[in-house]
């Protein structure tokens, strides 16, 4: 008989005018590492705040048993009593506060009602080690990487006497080199006997490390898949999350380049706190009508700091260098001069730079282009309305109403609420910084034909990824960048992963 340490039966879960959930199903095999798929808004990570306590018994319908007892878990610490610990994509750490005390904030190590601080700082290296992260347990949170800090969680987590652990993205923001670490620590976990429930949206992370799959669609069960028996690859995964097949993972586009709209020179940016060091160095580089340029570089290479240098000086220091637009030199030293010059930047962060998350899909959209509903200084509500509803149409956002908030939409839609608000300032040139990041494949194809349709309208994309198969499909050209200075300029024809890859690990052209 199957040991299960899981079952979910029959969940249903509304919010107004919403039914996220709708009679799911789902099974988790103790020990094993279960990866739940599905598109934004699908009602994975809904699922999970189910289960973990978040949404409290008696706001959903149906049974959840966990270690062969039914449980109605109220609050997280029930769940977290029970063996249940839930990793958020934004996690739960306070960057000004310790390791030690971000670990045990709430589940402090006292004696006699005080902090025994020795003994924390022990029991929070006994796990770091554990995990696999050799660092100082004095060391502030902010000091460390977000890899680093997945792996804090993780130590938490296991603090706690953790027996299903539940990561919600884990891998979205680490670079490669953290991924597989993390990606390696579940396998470690598994081997000690501790369930993991991961959901992803990198079908090629999942491939390798689950043991099973369930695929959520519209808020139902769609399968669980077996990985050794039921053949799964990277299709059958997409299969059964979009419904259908994907002939490409990239649509069909013929550019028409015509001359150059953004023309940057020997930019050379440095550190917003230390002036000696240099994070961008002596970049030069041309995005023309009409063309899709990439950016490639590992993590830390200085692609998105050079990015927000040049749109608006708001990252760092510039101390030399030269921008052109439409031929001609500009000085551009805030956000407003950038937008006026024709510029607009997609961060890499929606939900903390991108977009305000107590406004409305009407708000948000048209926030960087006030000006043009003004009249006297007073803002048009008619024409707001109006624009903001032809951008939810066009960019197919998922949402009720314009009066929506953007903090209930998933997170593909977000982005769209986010590129909408770029393109109804009308730019020339649009910088693209991780456009796709944490979104699913459906919604990435969306996005794709949206960047497409942005230069078939005469608009330059710089677009920086950390996904090559993505720069590689969707680019006309691509620039590498490797410890801020750009090391190659290659067109589409002339590149592959092997190539830039190289192109990114030295510290100049050959």
């Amino acid at each position: 008989m199957v040991d299960m340490i899981l079952s979910m039966r029959n969940i249903t879960k509304e919010f107004p005018g919403v039914k996220a959930l709708s009679d799911v199903n789902l099974e988790v095999k103790r020990g094993e590492i279960h990866s739940i798929c599905g598109e934004n808004g699908a009602g994975k990570s809904t699922l999970m705040l189910v289960l973990s306590g978040v949404y409290p018994h008696g706001t959903y319908e149906g049974d959840i048993f966990f270690d062969d007892q039914e449980v109605k878990f109220k609050n997280i610490p029930e769940s977290e009593a029970a063996g249940i610990a839930i990793i958020h994509q934004e996690l739960a750490l306070i960057p000004e506060l310790t390791i030690t005390e971000n670990m045990f904030l709430g589940n402090e190590q006292a004696r006699g009602g005080v902090i025994d601080w020795h003994a924390a700082n022990a029991r929070a290296r006994a796990l770091l080690e554990h995990v696999g992260l050799d660092e100082n347990p004095d060391a502030q949170i902010k000091s460390i990487g977000i890899g680093k800090q997945q792996l804090v969680e993780i130590a938490k987590a296991l603090g706690k006497e953790v027996k299903l652990l539940i990561l919600d993205e884990p891998t979205a923001a680490l670079n490669d080199g953290d991924s597989r670490h993390l990606l390696g620590l579940l396998k470690e976990l598994k081997a000690k006997g501790i369930t993991s429930i991961m959901i992803s949206h990198k079908l090629n992370e999942i491939e390798a490390i689950s043991d099973s799959i369930t695929i959520l669609r519209d808020g139902k069960t769609i399968e669980t898949l077996d990985i050794k028996d039921d053949g799964v690859n990277e299709d059958r995964i997409i299969r059964g999350m979009v419904g259908r097949d994907l002939e490409h993972r990239f649509p069909e586009h013929t550019p028409h380049i015509g001359e150059v709209l953004m023309d940057v020179r020997n930019w050379t940016v440095a550190h917003p706190e230390d002036g000696e060091r240099m994070v961008v160095k002596n970049a030069s580089l041309s995005v023309r009508r009409g063309e899709i340029v990439g950016l490639a570089g590992l993590m830390g290479a200085g692609r998105t700091e050079f990015a927000r240098s040049v749109f608006g000086q708001t990252y760092g220091q510039k101390l030399s260098g030269q921008l052109f637009l439409h031929g001609k030199e500009v000085n551009i030293r805030t956000v407003q001069q950038a937008i006026n010059a024709g510029l607009a930047y997609v961060t890499e962060d929606r939900k903390s730079l991108g977009l305000n998350l107590l406004d409305t899909i009407r708000q948000s959209i048209t926030s960087a282009g006030l000006h043009k509903l003004q009249h006297f200084g007073v803002i048009n509500d008619n024409e707001e309305v109006v624009a903001a509803e032809k951008y939810r149409k066009s960019m197919r956002i998922k949402a009720p109403s314009i009066e929506e908030g953007v903090n209930k939409l998933s997170g593909g839609n977000q982005q769209k609420v986010v590129l909408g608000k770029w393109l109804f300032t009308d730019p020339d040139v649009l910088i693209l910084d991780e456009p796709t990041r944490g979104i699913d494949v459906g919604a990435k194809y969306e996005i794709y034909e949206l960047i497409n349709k942005m230069a078939d309208a005469g608009k330059g994309v710089l677009m920086i990824s950390s996904e090559l198969p993505e720069l590689l499909g969707i680019c006309d050209r691509i620039y590498t960048l490797s410890a801020g200075v750009i090391t190659a300029d290659l067109p589409k024809s002339e590149a592959d992963q092997e190539i830039l890859m190289r192109y990114m690990t030295q510290r100049k052209a050959d």
